[in-house]
């Protein structure tokens, strides 16, 4: 019989996260939830209420527990990374970091890009940017990601997977609303912001990064693994797929040189390559072929089915 193993799961409170906590429960591993408490994990979780920035809280939350695998959903910053590191250092047999996509953010290739196109041992962190405005952050999403990498990754003697997750669709909980925005735009006939030279990115959907996520918990290889199913989709086939439900809605794109463009446009190559999961063991899906499901799902969520009739 496999013994439980005890599992730490940062964050996780919604979306993937929490289908991953219920994943584990079910796989019959002791999850322990850390976040600030805005809202309950699933049941049969332990609920720890501390705030990650706060190294004094976060101590006294976990205490003298040690952990087979830690979750971290919400690790933005190389701050955060290091706190971690400081906390948990000997007291981890696994760490697991929810990276992103947005690592790439200077690689632009015609092909999807390979982890060893990023590797976090070159990257230059500085923990003193004003990594705490939230405005800084948001502007530098990929960069705080980039940089929490690459604390990880220096942490001696720490067993450390950053899984870089492409962009996420599907669920009635999608609370990311960028779905919805092409929904909106295209049941009232408005123009949507896209660039001249829009490109395709690779996908994910809900579920099969919860299924990925508890996978990469159990797997012992470590750095960086790309997460995307397979084949890349357009702005164009999210919104063909969208019109199928919005019979009475008109898909109008407005090309624009400069300024915002809509969510999922992208004025460089946008794709990950996933053949390192594969090679591993992981099997991924087609987002062509869940792509329907995850547009249903979403709609149904934002109540979007309705309008248009």
């Amino acid at each position: 019989m496999t013994k439980a193993r005890e599992v730490l799961v940062i964050g996780g409170n919604r979306y993937f996260g929490r289908r991953l906590i219920e994943r584990l429960l079910a796989a019959g591993d002791r999850v322990t939830v850390l976040n600030r408490g805005s809202a309950p994990p699933p049941p049969g979780a332990v609920r720890l209420i501390a705030d990650r920035d706060d190294e004094d809280a976060l101590r006294a939350a976990l205490g003298e527990r040690t952990f087979d695998v830690v979750v971290d959903q919400v690790c933005y910053t190389p701050r955060q990374a290091d706190l971690a590191v400081r906390v948990l250092a000997g007291r981890v047999g696994r760490y697991v970091m929810t990276s992103t996509v947005e690592v790439y953010e200077y690689e632009d290739s015609i092909a999807p890009v390979r982890e060893s196109d990023l590797d976090p041992r070159t990257i230059a962190v500085d923990l003193e940017l004003p990594w705490d405005d939230p405005e800084f952050l948001e502007a530098h999403y990929g960069e705080g990601k980039r940089q929490a990498e690459a604390v990880f990754t220096a942490a001696p003697g720490l067993s450390y997977v950053a899984v870089r997750v492409a962009h996420v669709l599907g669920g009635a909980d999608d609370f990311t609303g960028r779905l919805a925005h092409y929904a909106d735009r295209i049941s009232a006939g408005e123009p949507i912001a896209v660039p001249e030279a829009n490109h395709p990115a690779t996908y994910i959907h809900v579920e099969e990064i919860a299924d990925f996520l508890l996978w990469a918990a159990g797997q012992d290889f470590t750095g960086p693994v790309n997460a995307a199913s397979h084949g890349r989709l357009t702005t164009d086939d999210l919104c063909a797929e969208l019109a199928v439900h919005l019979p009475h809605g008109k898909t109008v794109f407005q090309e624009v040189k400069v300024g915002a463009v809509s969510p999922f446009s992208f004025r460089r190559s946008y794709g990950m390559d996933n053949s390192r999961a594969v090679e591993l063991g992981f099997r991924f899906g087609n987002a062509r072929q869940w792509l329907p499901r995850a547009v249903t799902e979403t709609l149904a969520a934002a109540h979007t089915l309705g309008k248009d009739h």
